[in-house]
């Protein structure tokens, strides 16, 4: 009984192996298009995953050094405040360090000043995401590339050869729709990621938003 279900695991294991083998197999018959297509999927992995970790360690609000910046303004010690800023390594803190270094002059200015900052450090949480969305529109296109080409060479060979069955039409069309099948899917995980990525850039533009907004409203406040 034991020994049945030894073997009854071994070959259920050795289907599987066998299985995924077949599909890494069966990937690669799609063509010589699938290694573009295979590249642009590891280069998307890439940037999504970097700008994915640069905006999360970036969008990063540290509140205490936000009451401490607070308590230094309302005591008009503005020196302090712009050096606990220099030393803060955030976006937040570079945007507030232009405010503070403005304070005495018309608020309209300060304003520009923390906006033209803003819009720099949204910039940098923007960078290659236009080749994410390149990536995200590229690739189907390769895909349906590599399927067409497929079929011009089953057609171009039945021509040749004078060879002209369902199963080499089949067996030809279902190995180059391969590269159609992972161009789409490669394009979905580029789309998917850009506007991911998008969306935590917006939420990060409210939160300066409203900080910025906290800010000015503190220059209001009398100096204690």
């Amino acid at each position: 009984m034991l020994q049945t279900i030894l073997l009854q695991v071994d070959s259920t294991a050795t289907a599987a192996n066998a299985q995924s083998i077949n599909y890494l197999t069966l990937l690669l018959k799609g063509g010589v298009v699938i290694y573009p297509i295979l590249f642009l999927l590891f280069m998307a992995l890439f940037f999504i995953i970097e700008r994915y970790l640069f905006i999360k360690a970036a969008s990063n609000i540290d509140f205490g050094f936000l009451r401490s910046l607070k308590d230094n303004i309302l005591r008009g010690d503005l020196r302090t405040a712009a050096t606990l800023c220099k030393s803060t390594n955030l976006p937040i803190a570079r945007i507030l360090e232009k405010g503070i270094t403005r304070i005495g002059r018309p608020v309209k200015d300060i304003e520009s000043a923390m906006e033209i900052q803003s819009n720099l450090e949204v910039s940098k949480m923007e960078k290659n995401m236009g080749y994410l969305g390149l990536i995200a529109g590229i690739a189907p296109i390769l895909g349906f590339i590599g399927t067409i080409l497929g079929i011009i060479r089953i057609f171009y060979d039945i021509g040749t050869t004078g060879n002209f069955t369902i199963e080499i039409i089949a067996n030809g069309l279902y190995e180059k729709m391969i590269s159609s099948c992972s161009g789409l899917v490669v394009g979905l995980v580029g789309y998917i990621g850009y506007h991911g990525i998008n969306m935590m850039i917006d939420k990060f533009g409210i939160h300066l938003q409203a900080t910025v907004m906290d800010f000015l409203d503190t220059l209001n406040e009398p100096v204690r």
